[in-house]
């Protein structure tokens, strides 16, 4: 038989353990909202809203003439993902507030999960022309491009000139030219470095001309480098990880973008800017990576 004190030692264990349980309880309770919340959180509310990413590029070989050249770059559409038509014409108001002189797209501008239909094409190439450009607009082809027929039309309806493998000279305010190369994507096999690099091979120019590459898988720019020099480097596909933690790199990492996904890099000479991008691919989240678009000013460097 028990003792009045074992009674009493019994009943204040027991009081303890439950409040034990509770505790634990509560605790997996507000863990599991915290998780819901932040999935909500990532799914419906970091996907949403425009971020402009502004960055000043000063090289000494630039020409005095693109003193003050204003780029913008817009990359990862993934259109039916997280980016719809309303969220595409907020796209095209900030575009066109910037005022760009030079407008270049990165690649992937619709998602693979995409029913893709002769409605949207027409939808995606009436808004994309609506984005204005003083001096021209430029685009290149991601992975995601070559999963569909139509992508070309598209860009080319909307009045972008379509790098595929080849360059073009921009002239702005004066003779002297600076030069832009595009290449098509490599993860479907379908680049060619020498004939977007072409300008360089004709007539025994030398690369002392102003150099911009649009690519889409950052990566490349390893393979680039190799062969000729590159002032300005732009590309996409990374998406900067998509999903992140502050002060941490990304958390995952997608073939093309193994060694280059955040958003600056300066590889030798170049500077490679690899943008965050707009909608979403293989899952429908962000973190920490609200969607962007990038706002480039050229400056001489002293």
């Amino acid at each position: 038989m028990m003792t009045r004190e074992q009674l009493l030692e019994e009943k204040e264990y027991e009081a303890k353990k439950e409040k034990r349980k509770k505790r634990i309880f509560i605790f997996l309770i507000c863990f599991i909202l915290f998780i819901a919340l932040l999935l909500l959180y990532s799914r419906f509310i970091a996907t949403s809203g425009l971020v402009v990413r502004e960055y000043k590029v000063a090289n000494e070989r630039l020409p005095q003439d693109f003193y003050g050249l204003k780029i913008v770059q817009f990359s990862d559409l993934h259109y039916g993902s997280t980016i719809f038509k309303k969220d595409l014409e907020k796209i095209v108001q900030k575009v066109n507030e910037l005022k760009p002189d030079l407008l270049v797209f990165t690649g992937d501008l619709i998602d693979k999960d995409t029913k893709v239909t002769e409605e949207l094409k027409n939808e995606l190439s009436d808004l994309l022309k609506e984005m204005k450009a003083k001096v021209g607009k430029y685009a290149v082809s991601g992975n995601h491009d070559y999963l569909y027929e139509g992508f070309e039309t598209i860009i080319k309806k909307a009045g972008f000139n379509y790098l595929d493998n080849t360059y073009d000279l921009i002239y702005y305010q004066g003779y002297q030219p600076i030069l832009i190369t595009g290449m098509s994507d490599s993860g479907q096999f379908q680049n060619d470095i020498d004939k977007a690099f072409a300008y360089f091979t004709k007539d025994d120019k030398k690369e002392d001309i102003y150099t911009i590459s649009l690519f889409h898988e950052p990566d490349d720019i390893t393979s680039i480098l190799a062969k000729y020099r590159v002032d300005l480097a732009l590309a996409g596909h990374s998406h900067n990880g998509q999903v992140r933690l502050p002060f941490l790199p990304p958390l995952v990492t997608v073939r093309g973008a193994r060694k280059y996904n955040d958003e600056y890099y300066k590889v030798d000479k170049t500077d490679l800017y690899i943008s965050g991008g707009l909608g979403t691919s293989n899952y429908k989240f962000r973190l920490f990576n609200r969607p962007s678009i990038n706002f480039y000013r050229l400056v001489k460097e002293s």
